[in-house]
Parts: C-alpha cells; sequence; structure tokens
C-alpha cells in the first residue's frame, strides 16, 4: 500500500488497480472506507474504464471488428499499473495500453490516476491520453463506497444521502442483463434526499442521468455528516450497495452502462466520450471528510 497523510487526513492507496482503499481522518482514526469483504463484495473503489458498466452480450464492435469487455472494463483490479509520481500531498499512477488490452479494446492510450491530498479534501484526477491516429472511444466511473453505519449503536436507516440542491430526478432502471430499459422510478424522500434503507437496492444501483446537484454528503441523523462527494463537471451518477451490506457507495459516472436497444457500436454507446487523435481529457471529483474525523 502507498499512504498519503497530511495533518487532517491519511489515505491508502492499492498499486493494484491504483484503488483507493483507506481514509482516515488523523483526529479519530476512524475507517470512513468499506473493508473490501470477499464475502460480501471484494471492491473499495474500483477504477471503471474504459467502460462504466456492461455492454451487451459484455461485446462491442469498432471498424466492423468485436470485441469481448467485461462490466465496468478492464482497470480494475489491474496489476499493470505504475507508480510515476511520488510527493508529500500526491500519487499518480499510470496504465498504458499493452497487447492485452489491446485484444479487448483495440486503443492506444495513457491512462493516469491522481490522488491529492489539501486539507480535509482527497481530490481524484483521470487522465486519458489518446496515443493512436485516430477517435478514441471511452468513459470513466468512479466507484467509492464509504463505510454505513459509521459509529457503532447506529443501524443502516440512520443514514441518509442529502443533496445539494432540490432535485426532480428520477432513478433509470436496469433490466436483469444491467442494461437500460427506457423504464424510471422515485426515489427521493425528500426534494434533496434519499433516506438509505435494507431495500433501495433490491432493483440495483441507483442510476441518475439529470441531476442538478454537484455535491452529495453521507449523513447520520444521530451524528452528522460524515464525508461529502463534490462531483462538477460529471453528468451521470450512480448510488449502489449490495443489499443489507454495511457500506454505501458514491459513483460520478462520465459514461453509462448499454441501453437495451443499443447496436453495440461503440462510437454510438450511449453516455460515451470521443476523444481526438494525440488529444487528451481530465476530469477530477473531491472526497472532503468532516472536521470531527
Amino acid at each position: 500500500m502507498k499512504v498519503l497523510k497530511n495533518s487532517f487526513i491519511q489515505i491508502q492507496v492499492n498499486p493494484v488497480g491504483a484503488e483507493l482503499s483507506s481514509i482516515k481522518g488523523q483526529k479519530s482514526h476512524t475507517e470512513l472506507m468499506w473493508s473490501g469483504d470477499s464475502n460480501i463484495w471484494n471492491g473499495i473503489s474500483p477504477i471503471l474504464f474504459p467502460i462504466v458498466g456492461g455492454l451487451k452480450n459484455d461485446s462491442f464492435t469498432h471498424d466492423g471488428k468485436s470485441y469481448q469487455l467485461p462490466r465496468h472494463g478492464f482497470a480494475r483490479r489491474n496489476d499493470q499499473f505504475t507508480l510515476v509520481e511520488e510527493s508529500n500531498s500526491k500519487l499518480t499512477f499510470s496504465l498504458t495500453s499493452n497487447e492485452d488490452t489491446r485484444k479487448k479494446y483495440p486503443f492506444e492510450f495513457d491512462f493516469f490516476i491522481t490522488y491529492e491530498l489539501k486539507d480535509n479534501e482527497i481530490t481524484i484526477t483521470y487522465k486519458t491520453v489518446n496515443k493512436g491516429n485516430s477517435n478514441m472511444f471511452f468513459s470513466i466511473g468512479a466507484h467509492p463506497a464509504f463505510m454505513c453505519p459509521v459509529f457503532e449503536g447506529e443501524t443502516y436507516q440512520d443514514y441518509v444521502l442529502e443533496f445539494n440542491h432540490e432535485e426532480s430526478s428520477k432513478r433509470q432502471l436496469l433490466n436483469h442483463y444491467g442494461l437500460y430499459n427506457l423504464e424510471t422510478e422515485h426515489v427521493f424522500t425528500t426534494p434533496n434526499s434519499i433516506e438509505l434503507t435494507k431495500d433501495l437496492f433490491n432493483k440495483d444501483a441507483l442510476v441518475f442521468t439529470d441531476l442538478k446537484s454537484d455535491v452529495i454528503t453521507l449523513k447520520s441523523k444521530i451524528n452528522g455528516d460524515i464525508l461529502s462527494v463534490k462531483f462538477s463537471g460529471w453528468p451521470y451518477m450512480g448510488i449502489w450497495a449490495k443489499p443489507n451490506a454495511p457500506f454505501v457507495c458514491i459513483e460520478p459516472w462520465l459514461g453509462l452502462a448499454d441501453h437495451i436497444n443499443t447496436n453495440q457500436e461503440l462510437s454510438e454507446k450511449l453516455g460515451i466520450i470521443t476523444l481526438k487523435e494525440k488529444d487528451s481529457h481530465t476530469a477530477s471529483y473531491s472526497i472532503i471528510i468532516n472536521n470531527k474525523f
């Protein structure tokens, strides 16, 4: 594990998958990230690249060829990440296209993820470089899982997700193959909050495509704010947990799973980003922990 810390916060990043694996405040040393218990869900904060969600039949076509690519892509748990920069406040890892990635995804790229600390805020930045001679099509997603409940004596139902604007958005429902099926559902308890309940995720993730908010706060009704995820510039949001599991994921996305009516052409995929040859794309979001930790 690689460790970054300042007087407010300490984090750990696993070089395998360049995965954020621990967040602790320096006052209480309370762990705020999910443990990654493989009996429930072995992720902690996997990187979703070069797709978010699932493809129809786990495949796409490009330039007349078909490729197989698993749900959420190949960055998560990938042992080919390299640490390329390390300082007192910053860690940067890179993943470069290779023979194995080209079998699943026919593009030449450099993909970087940077973790940077400033006071009680962690900024996570993704940079994608198209090294090829034609357009590259990709998506990026974050998937951090936070402990819930955090304090002894609390239950899951003692927690709420608070949005910084009033919302009229509905969740986009997925079918049992993980594809969007044109159905929607109301899930907001109040105009700017969602109560966490044990059955909230029985129909898979809550996916929003038109939120007004760019900050979501995990809040205990008993002990107040835990942390906030700030995601300006990310058009999609996934919120998920394994049913009955003691965590919640707050997931800014630049991309979506396939629609049931997809033609499976990658360049026309729902939510896809087009990156011109030799160009680069950068996006960042932040996790801000409450000062009581």
